[in-house]
């Protein structure tokens, strides 16, 4: 394992070598994991000010130990809010927290036991046939035109999970483009690399989605709705220690998580299996027999959320690495799902890998996912629908994909395809 010796090995710059890694680079960062894995498995960073772990091991273990490394800073913005952008939340009355992936005990287990009640499998039944219904009707659009090719974040993916997340929770669906706008800005401010002056229009976005967050709570408790907002008010009426802030701010999370890593997860799925026609090939003969797989293995091959955050609540080790006492830690999840003594030939996107589901995409321990199960029932159905009605998809050469930059989440911004009648 790695030791603090070769931490500090120093650059042409005089700086701790970094492997290559960039932090808000998402294009391909894979190669620089690779070496950081090797040779500064935990590496502090000084330019974001974060403890970078990349061992499957090592991530996996921080994840198990809620007691030594909180999860109090996973939705804290890695760039402070400048002035202006602060004064413009604070007169908006901007006042969200974290829904739950930023909670820490007692507030976390009592939020979560109550929110987990309202996943069920009832509603993803009910849920079921009216995403198929939707995920036909895009496609079939798109297969339409004449010109015969498309972009499948733009015609497929963006409207798939955030269509489901705003029926689920109870919100207006014809404002898809509006909760994109919004869901960008809390990228943006959260985990992006912005100056004041760029934080100034997010700064209003988030006001208004806030304000959107809080009048969906008002209105739950003025009409009895069959939302997942109108299940945790009437919770909170009979009795559920959970506030109306509290209920608006797991709006404020999910309904940004519920769609942005599934529209994300979807994009991703479909640009590496029509990247490899083989495999693509091979998943339309027998969908029934390796879509569940093709899933695993996208979300370690190439996952929504590539890394995630941690704080030391008192001096620890990692990897053999000591990290301070309130250490901030970047968990490089893109990093962990490739590592070789985890998996077996680990740069290869394989369809049969047996253990592709031990991934740590969904996170690990008490802050695993809870939409994990929806996600991965939009992207079955997505699948299977793409497989019937078009086979013989394959991505447009013409455009490589690129990915936004970000620290935590790699979107691609477009992934342009062509198909035969």
């Amino acid at each position: 394992m790695s030791s603090s010796s070769e931490v500090n090995v120093t650059g042409a710059d005089g700086c701790p070598a970094r492997h290559g890694f960039e932090p808000f680079r998402q294009d391909d960062p894979f190669p620089a994991y690779a070496a950081l894995r090797a040779e500064a498995p935990v590496m502090f960073d000084e330019r974001i000010g974060y403890w970078v772990v990349t061992r499957f091991a090592d991530v996996k273990a921080v994840f198990e130990d809620r007691q030594t490394f909180s999860s109090e800073n996973a939705q804290a913005p890695v760039r402070e809010h400048g002035r202006p952008a602060s004064k413009i939340m604070a007169d908006g009355g901007f006042t969200a927290y974290s829904g739950l992936s930023a909670r820490v005990p007692p507030d976390h287990p009592r939020i979560r036991r109550i929110v987990a009640r309202e996943f069920t499998p009832r509603r993803y039944k009910v849920l079921e046939p009216v995403i198929r219904r939707h995920v036909v009707g895009l496609l079939e659009n798109m297969l339409a035109r004449e010109f015969r090719h498309g972009d499948l974040v733009r015609d497929l993916a963006n409207d798939v999970p955030t269509v489901t997340i705003l029926s689920l929770f109870g919100a207006d669906i014809s404002r898809v483009e509006t909760y994109k706008r919004w869901s960008a800005s809390r990228t943006a401010m959260t985990w992006g690399d912005l100056d004041d002056e760029q934080q100034i229009p997010h700064a209003h976005n988030l006001v208004e989605y806030w304000q959107e967050c809080l009048r969906l709570v008002d209105d739950a408790h003025g009409n009895e709705r069959d939302s997942l907002v109108g299940d945790l008010v009437r919770a909170q009426v009979a009795g559920d220690p959970i506030s109306d802030h509290e209920i608006a701010s797991v709006c404020y999370s999910m309904l940004f998580a519920g769609h942005e890593t599934t529209t994300t997860f979807i994009a991703n799925a479909l640009q590496v299996l029509l990247d490899r026609p083989e495999q693509w090939e091979r998943l339309v003969a027998d969908p029934v027999t390796f879509a569940g797989n093709a899933m695993e293995e996208v979300l370690r091959f190439s996952p929504s959320i590539v890394a995630w955050r941690r704080r030391a609540t008192a001096a620890a080790t990692i990897g053999g690495v000591t990290v301070p006492e309130g250490a901030d830690i970047l968990l490089v999840l893109g990093s962990a799902n490739r590592d070789s003594a985890k998996f077996e030939d680990p740069e290869s996107f394989d369809l049969t890998r047996v253990n592709a589901r031990e991934n740590l995409s969904f996170g690990f321990g008490p802050h695993f996912c809870l939409g994990s199960a929806l996600a991965k029932l939009q992207l079955r159905i997505v699948i299977e629908e793409v497989a019937r009605r078009a086979p013989r998809m394959r991505l447009d050469d013409a455009y490589p994909t690129r990915f936004a930059d970000n620290l935590s989440f790699r979107s691609p911004t477009a992934v342009r395809v062509r198909w035969e009648a």
